[in-house]
């Protein structure tokens, strides 16, 4: 069953972002009917009429945009940078979320400069483009969490991962290494979807810019 073109469906990340996310389209008068936190819905109808709610995990929310089953989606720019940007366009950095994609190893240890390395992450693609700019050759084990574990159990000599307080790692005995990228969350936008329903997306965009320029201004972070 396909969505309905005349709703314009927006795509969001569960968790974390979700959270700061909800407080930005309110700001631009768009607000979920009921908890979506607590609900066991997927979608959900809006304050705006004719625009819609869909709950995702992040990785999955550049597909829903990208093949136009979402219009626009919010998501980290580590998941873009891991999974591409063909087919949508990235439009506002909205500015929540911030942390860190950094490498990391056992405190402990020295950082390996040989020509191998074994490095633990779900960011596969990232991991293998950032080591090849040192000259380095990777093997990449994909995991899907508890990275810190890795290094110690000596399944990898160092890991990629999002880095936001660095608690985690020092409570495991890690710390970061190399700085990879600034990661926050961003709003894309599908490509077809940004000609053939420009007008109402323009004003959306321009009201979530609005948002996100007050809330940096209440912050102490504007210029």
């Amino acid at each position: 069953m396909s969505k309905d073109t005349e709703t314009l469906t927006i795509a969001l990340t569960k968790g974390r972002i979700l959270k700061e996310t909800l407080p930005l389209f309110s700001s631009a008068g768009i607000e979920p009917l009921e908890d979506m936190e607590k609900s066991r819905k997927l979608i959900f109808p809006t304050t705006r009429e004719g625009v819609s709610f869909v709950l995702l995990r992040g990785s999955d929310v550049p597909t829903y945009v990208r093949h136009g089953a979402a219009d626009v989606g919010v998501v980290g720019k580590d998941i873009l940078m891991e999974f591409g940007d063909e087919g949508l366009y990235e439009v506002l950095d909205l500015d929540i979320a911030r942390c860190r994609l950094m490498t990391a190893g056992i405190e402990s240890a020295q950082q390996r400069s040989a020509a191998k390395i074994r490095v633990a992450t779900k960011f596969v693609n990232i991991a293998r483009d950032h080591y090849a700019r040192r000259g380095v050759q990777p093997n990449v084990i994909k995991l899907y969490g508890a990275m810190e574990l890795a290094p110690i159990m000596g399944l990898a000599d160092e890991i990629v991962d999002i880095v936001d307080t660095g608690n985690t790692l020092k409570a495991n005995g890690m710390v970061p290494r190399d700085h990879i990228a600034d990661i926050s969350s961003r709003l894309i936008v599908n490509k077809a979807s940004m000609r053939t329903r420009n007008p109402i997306i323009a004003d959306l965009v321009s009201s979530i810019s609005d948002a996100v320029s007050a809330r940096a201004d209440s912050l102490g972070m504007g210029d």
